[in-house]
C-alpha cells in the first residue's frame, strides 16, 4: 500500500531539510502545508515535493494539518511535524505493517524527545505515544485546542520504533511556546470546564506537577536535564494557574496567606520526603539496605 506523508510547517528552515531528506526513499507522496513562512522553509520543501499548499499561519495548528490530510492521494497517511525525523528502523516497520494489509485504521508511534541536547527517556517524555499513521478518511484532529490527539475511528495498534523529535533546543523556545501557545490553551480548557481558582492551588499545581515529573515519572533518571525540566513544568503549571486567575479578575483568594503557606509546605514536606525515600529505595540494589530504608521510612512517617 502507498503512503502519503503530511507535514505542516511555519518558519522551519533550520530543521525541515533533515525531516524531508529522511523521506526520500520512503514516502510515495509528500504533502507540504506552508503556513505563510517568511524564511526559506518553502524553498527547501520545493526540493522534495511539488505538492506544496500555502495557508495562513493559524494558532490552532491542527486546522492546517487536517487540510493537509484532505490533499493526500494514498490510502495511508503519516502525519509529521517539521522537527520530527523518521528513522530507518521505523521506515522498515511501517512498510512491513502496511504490506500486511492491517485491520487497524491507525497506529500510535513512540517519540524520542531530544530536549536541550539530550534524549529524555523519563520525566513523562517517553514513550510519548502519538497517533501518526492512519488510514485516510478515518482520522482527523477535532480542532478544539492545541494539545489534542488525532482521533481515529476503528481499531488501533502500536508500533515499536520511535520517531525522533528534536524538541526544545533553548530555554527561549520553551518559554516562548509556554507563553504564547500552550498555557493560554490549557487555561482556556480549565475555564471551560468550570474550574474556579482555589488558594491552595497556587502552590499545589506547580508542586504536584514537579513531583509527578521528577519522582512518579522518574525524571531523576534523566540527571540534571530531568531536574531542570521537572522544575520548568512546575513553573508551567503556575503560569496556567495565573492565567485562569487573571481571567477571573484576580478574585481575592480565601484564607490567610501565611497560614496557607505554612500548612501546604508541611504537607508538601512530608510528601517530598516520601517520594525521596521511595526513589532511593527503588534504586537500592543492596536488599538489606533496601529493607532497612523501607522500615525507617514507615517509622519516621
Amino acid at each position: 500500500m502507498k503512503l502519503s506523508v503530511v507535514i505542516s510547517a511555519y518558519n522551519a528552515e533550520s530543521k525541515i531539510n533533515e525531516t524531508l531528506s529522511a523521506l526520500n526513499d520512503f514516502a510515495d507522496e509528500i504533502i507540504f502545508v506552508n503556513n505563510s513562512s517568511t524564511d526559506g522553509t518553502k524553498k527547501i520543501a520545493q526540493k522534495y515535493t511539488e505538492k506544496i499548499f500555502d495557508r495562513p499561519n493559524n494558532p490552532m495548528l491542527n486546522i492546517n494539518k487536517n487540510f493537509g490530510f484532505s490533499k493526500a492521494s494514498h490510502e495511508w497517511i503519516l502525519n509529521l511535524d517539521h522537527d520530527e525525523v523518521v528513522t530507518g528502523e521505523l521506515k522498515r516497520e511501517i512498510k512491513e505493517v502496511l504490506a500486511s494489509n492491517p485491520n487497524q485504521n491507525g497506529f500510535y508511534i513512540p517519540r524520542k524527545n531530544i530536549i536541550f541536547g539530550k534524549w529524555i527517556a523519563h520525566t513523562g517524555w517517553y514513550p510519548d505515544y502519538q497517533m501518526r499513521l492512519f488510514r485516510k478518511g478515518s482520522g482527523k484532529f477535532e480542532e478544539k485546542h492545541v494539545h489534542e490527539f488525532l482521533q481515529v475511528e476503528g481499531e488501533e495498534g502500536h508500533l515499536k520504533n520511535p520517531i525522533v523529535h528534536y524538541n526544545y533546543e533553548t530555554i527561549s523556545q520553551f518559554l516562548l511556546k509556554m507563553t504564547n501557545i500552550y498555557t493560554p490553551s490549557e487555561a482556556e480548557n480549565l475555564i471551560k470546564s468550570g474550574y474556579k481558582v482555589k488558594s491552595y492551588d497556587i502552590l499545589r499545581m506547580p508542586f504536584q506537577e514537579f513531583l509527578s515529573r521528577f519522582f512518579a515519572r522518574e525524571g531523576y533518571k534523566d540527571g540534571a536535564h530531568g531536574l531542570a525540566i521537572s522544575l520548568l513544568m512546575g513553573f508551567y503549571h503556575l503560569v496556567v494557574f495565573m492565567r485562569v486567575w487573571e481571567y477571573q479578575k484576580y478574585v481575592e483568594l480565601e484564607g490567610n496567606t501565611l497560614s496557607l503557606f505554612s500548612s501546604e509546605t508541611k504537607k508538601g514536606g512530608k510528601e517530598l520526603k516520601h517520594w525521596i525515600t521511595t526513589a532511593q529505595n527503588n534504586n537500592e540494589k543492596n536488599m538489606v539496605k533496601k529493607y532497612a530504608r523501607k522500615i525507617k521510612s514507615k517509622i519516621t512517617l
